[in-house]
């Protein structure tokens, strides 16, 4: 029982510490994409101990609802985060790793923070939260679509049991999947506030999204906002990884020598689409903030394709 729980604290400990890794690598190919030096690979390990260092500056209408947020918002994506298969499947909290769960943590994230926009009563966390929650509108349908299509192809919405699904010859190549694959990247750049949904760089009132619900944050509350942005980010690239590609996850009860391939194999991915995600955000400009929708509905309509395909037909 021990090992078991010092296993799945590797997992917690892993996507903890691999966030503000990837998060400084895709800063990294972007600007060496771009004929920049870039900041430094540990750039984001530097922010968060320097914010973590600061005093935290909170206006007088804040309530604790605003204090509170950043520990809730990182908590719950910590969490789900660490309910993703990384290295391993069937680790002793594996029955909790639901798809379904996962969405939920997410959800309550995203209220806190909204909450916490409108908290402080300031024209651009009005503008930040309200653009949020339209996003999030089409966002979370499209997930539950592109859980009822993995699951329908698995048998269960369990992350451990969709692995070891997808790594049988029996599932082969199925266009659902191939459709649930597009509309899970789309939601993963909107929840990411990604190019072209977002630009985490830019501070201009008229298109930032995220930014403008934590702009009144400093201090410690900023660390733990930046933090659980780049486990949020790390948790899209893990689920990706894990219901499409996932080679090299340890079976349950594993040896040392499994277990150190899986983590090796899981840095190899997290870089793979670090890299990727770098080249598609130079690659393409950020879109208007109105057509966002458009661009989510196109991720609604391919998971509710691909759930339909596969009620017409087992076979696609």
């Amino acid at each position: 029982m021990i090992g078991d729980l010092l296993l799945q604290g590797v997992q917690m400990a892993l996507v903890l510490l691999l966030a503000p890794l990837l998060t400084g690598f895709v800063r990294k190919v972007k600007a060496h994409m771009l004929r920049r030096r870039g900041p430094p690979l540990l750039q984001p390990y530097r922010d968060i101990r320097r914010l973590l260092a600061k005093e935290a500056i909170v206006a007088d209408s804040a309530s604790w609802v605003f204090r509170a947020a950043p520990y809730v918002v990182f908590a719950a994506t910590w969490v789900a985060a660490a309910l993703v298969p990384s290295y391993a499947t069937g680790l002793v909290f594996s029955w909790s790793g639901d798809l379904i769960a996962i969405t939920a943590l997410l959800g309550l994230a995203r209220f806190a923070q909204t909450l916490a926009g409108l908290d402080v009563g300031t024209s651009f966390g009005g503008i930040g939260t309200s653009r949020e929650l339209l996003f999030a509108a089409l966002a979370e349908p499209a997930m539950i679509m592109i859980t009822f299509t993995v699951a329908l192809v698995a048998g269960s919405t369990q992350l451990s049991a969709i692995a070891a699904t997808m790594l049988t010859y029996t599932v082969g190549l199925r266009v659902s999947l191939a459709l649930a694959l597009i509309a899970l990247i789309i939601v993963a750049l909107a929840e990411n506030a990604r190019i072209p949904v977002d630009n985490p760089a830019t501070h201009l009132e008229l298109t930032m999204v995220h930014e403008a619900m934590v702009l009144e944050y400093s201090g410690r509350h900023l660390a733990m906002v930046d933090l659980a942005a780049s486990v949020k980010l790390l948790l899209y690239a893990s689920l990706l990884a894990c219901l499409f590609t996932p080679l090299g996850l340890a079976p349950a009860d594993s040896g040392i020598a499994a277990y150190g391939l899986g983590i090796g194999t899981y840095v190899v991915k997290l870089a793979g689409a670090g890299a990727m995600l770098g080249v598609f955000e130079i690659s393409i400009a950020k879109m208007r903030v109105f057509r966002v929708p458009n661009f989510l509905g196109i991720a609604l309509m391919l998971g509710f394709l691909g759930a339909l395909l596969l009620f017409v037909s087992r076979s696609l």
